[in-house]
């Protein structure tokens, strides 16, 4: 995508960057936030899914475990040196990088619908833990060498403890000694070079044996380090030299260990660095209330609600009220030209399209209606404020018109042009004329444009040309305050003789101006100013009906799932009393056939009544089931109508008909009067004693009972 340098700071580019910079942890990204730019539109689509998705994480429970971090770049690049060894909070950082892509590559896959896109940048990587495992072979938690990293340094160590042991105990021997006579002096001891010493007076420095280290300022008190202390004391600073070294022989190790997994760890640093500048994107879409709107192919460009993000910041902390614009670019609608009087937004309007436009090609998440629909283009050029340049002894009017020539010579069908106060600078009639002019070249060329005028030729032409369209930015005619809202469809009037009036410019000035002026141009005025206000009032009077619209049908669609609420509950209240009042039938008849039996009715009597009972509940459920079965079958002679091969139709009958023929001649084989039966899924066993037609009477011996042939399975 081509745009100057010159075009992204008249759109305030940079200063949205400069905001975004600070909320990424590296500096690194903070500079690559900085020098964004505009991108192909499957890279920068796969950015805005990315960041979309990331800011989900912000909205929800399902928070990404990424932390800040320091890089590792440094590291990387020296860690190849042959015989090189990494620094102690190198390895950390090592550690801690190669942690959070354990972490992220455990999350995602919890959540691949949420987070697809994330997901698949790291899914691609290779967790290597060993790189953890050999870092906290050396290191603990405080980031220290462990004394267990070799068996030389645990040795080492152990004798350093030991000889530090004694260096304290001697030396309390000493100054408990010589602290009965009077050689010390009333401070008794001292710290010289990290050591503790004796503070002898120095007229008794001679009968104290030792290492003399110094003398107070005044010369009074030598301080001397006992000869018990000495010995000991080189012995620690030669352990202390071994520690080092071999210290240094561990960390060159392990460095040269890790330097076979710099392929891997290059790439969890990229994977980071791009983590961590889809976070400050996410982070700072948070803040503006940023979302993915629909990224067309095709040129359609429909933004609702669209807010100047810088202006919204700033707003917000000054808890000012800012006002969204909404309007659509289309092949059929290229152009858009705003007139209306001077501080009503026009200038804010192009800005906001222009700033959010580039947003999104660079990636960036936009304050914008969910239903907003945007697309891409190749070339951005804008005209937006006073280009005098006093190096080049350029008026105003020249400094136009030269980046207008450039404008001229790249702009094509897939250029956004970005215009406010087009033609004016020079004498209006000839101005305007020029403007014109330009005009109907973008027209030409297919440009789209969104411009800003007070030219009244300009407003005219505009509605003479089928693929262009006036617009305004709307005023109360009456306070003359701004409205700071868009409307798309009418030209607005400038307002030039009550803006007048309003600053107190005296009415004779006024009524000579007017005239002065056209009477048909006054005129065309008056009629685009009674316009712009009735359109204002319908629009105010749409909205409302809208709000109601939307209140009536809001309050309809809640009744209506109340109502299915209110059913759904009756239903279940009636099934589940009709089981209740069922089940409390069923426990009345069980109470009945004790009674029954507690009064002397034989054992045989009440379990035929029982049986009978279970029969009949049998019934009962094998009636649901046919009711059941009958649902299926209307299902199954949807789906079979729906079936083109009548043939196959035709197989699967056959098919079935021939295993049920099958079943009834296994079955009129075994079943045989006094063969032990069961019913199919019952335990209990019982004897054939009757055979009629598809019925059995089956003998349980204290009790009979009548089933359905094709219920029973031989034992």
């Amino acid at each position: 995508m081509y745009i100057n340098k010159e075009d992204l700071n008249e759109l305030e580019f940079p200063q949205l960057l400069a905001e975004i910079s600070p909320l990424a942890y590296s500096p690194k990204t903070r500079e690559k936030i900085l020098q964004l730019r505009p991108m192909e539109i499957d890279e920068a689509e796969l950015s805005l899914k990315k960041t979309s998705e990331y800011l989900s994480s912000f909205e929800s429970s399902n928070a990404i475990p990424f932390d800040e971090y320091e890089d590792i770049e440094s590291e990387l690049k020296l860690m190849l040196i042959e015989n090189y060894r990494l620094e102690n909070n190198a390895f950390i950082r090592i550690k801690t990088i190669t942690e959070q892509i354990g972490k992220l590559k455990k999350f995602f896959p919890t959540m691949p619908d949420t987070f697809p896109n994330l997901m698949g940048d790291a899914a691609v990587l290779e967790f290597r833990k060993e790189i953890i495992d050999k870092v906290d072979k050396v290191f603990n938690r405080f980031g220290e060498v462990k004394s267990e990293a070799s068996p030389i340094l645990k040795t080492l160590r152990a004798e350093i403890q030991q000889a530090k042991k004694a260096i304290q105990e001697n030396f309390n021997r000493v100054l408990f000694n010589y602290g009965q006579s009077d050689f010390l002096d009333d401070i008794r001891e001292s710290i010289i070079e990290d050591q503790r010493v004796l503070a002898v007076k120095s007229a008794y420095k001679k009968r104290v044996p030792g290492r003399v280290l110094g003398l107070s300022k005044t010369g009074s008190i030598t301080y001397i380090q006992p000869d018990s202390v000495v010995k000991h004391y080189f012995k620690l600073r030669e352990d202390q030299e071994e520690e080092k070294k071999e210290i240094d022989k561990i960390l060159r190790n392990l460095t040269a260990e890790l330097s076979e997994f710099q392929p891997q760890l290059w790439k969890y640093q990229k994977y980071i660095f791009d983590l961590d500048l889809t976070r400050a994107k996410a982070k700072f879409a948070e803040m503006i209330n940023g979302i993915l709107p629909k990224i067309n192919r095709h040129k359609t460009l429909r933004l609702k609600d669209a807010y100047h993000p810088l202006l919204w910041l700033r707003n917000k902390v000054e808890n000012k009220t800012i006002f969204p614009q909404s309007l659509t670019l289309t092949d059929h609608n290229r152009i858009i030209c705003i007139s209306g009087p001077n501080a009503g937004g026009k200038s804010i309007t192009l800005k906001t399209v222009g700033l959010l436009q580039l947003m999104i090609q660079s990636g960036l998440l936009v304050p914008v209606h969910p239903k907003s629909e945007m697309f891409f283009f190749k070339k951005i050029m804008t005209d937006i404020g006073d280009n005098q340049s006093i190096e080049n002894h350029l008026s105003t009017y020249s400094s136009r018109l030269k980046k207008m020539a450039g404008i001229i010579r790249e702009s094509d069908a897939d250029t956004l042009l970005l215009i406010d106060e087009f033609g004016t600078g020079s004498d209006p009639e000839l101005g305007g004329a020029l403007a014109e002019s330009f005009l109907e070249f973008f027209y030409d060329k297919k440009s789209f444009s969104i411009i800003t005028t007070h030219y009244t030729n300009i407003k005219l032409v505009i509605e003479q040309l089928p693929n262009a369209e006036n617009a305004a930015m709307l005023f109360n005619e009456e306070t003359l305050e701004p409205l700071y809202k868009l409307e798309v469809g009418q030209a607005g009037s400038s307002f030039t003789f009550e803006v007048a009036e309003k600053n107190k410019i005296p009415r004779f000035i006024i009524h000579s101006a007017k005239k002065k002026v056209e009477h048909d141009i006054v005129n065309l005025d008056k009629t685009i100013v009674k316009l712009q206000q009735e359109k204002y009032e319908v629009e105010k009077l749409k909205t409302d009906l809208a709000e109601r619209k939307e209140s009536v049908e809001d309050k309809r669609d809640n009744l209506q799932k109340l109502n299915e609420q209110l059913q759904q509950k009756l239903f279940s209240f009636q099934k589940l009393y009709e089981d209740e009042h069922r089940k409390l039938q069923f426990g009345n008849k069980i109470e009945t056939f004790i009674d029954s039996y507690v009064k002397g009715k034989s054992r045989k009597d009440v379990v035929k009544d029982f049986v009978k009972l279970l029969e009949q509940e049998k019934f009962r459920k094998v009636g649901a089931d046919k009711d059941e079965t009958k649902r299926m079958q209307v299902v199954k002679r949807k789906i079979t109508q729906q079936l083109k091969k009548e043939d196959v139709i035709e197989k699967i009958a056959e098919t079935n008909e021939k295993i049920e023929e099958k079943r009834k001649s296994d079955r009129e084989i075994w079943m045989k009067i006094g063969q032990r039966v069961r019913i199919t899924g019952s335990t209990s066993v019982g004897t054939i004693e009757k055979i009629s037609k598809n019925k059995v009477i089956v003998n349980y011996g204290t009790f009979k009972t009548t089933i359905n042939a094709d219920e029973l399975e031989r034992i």
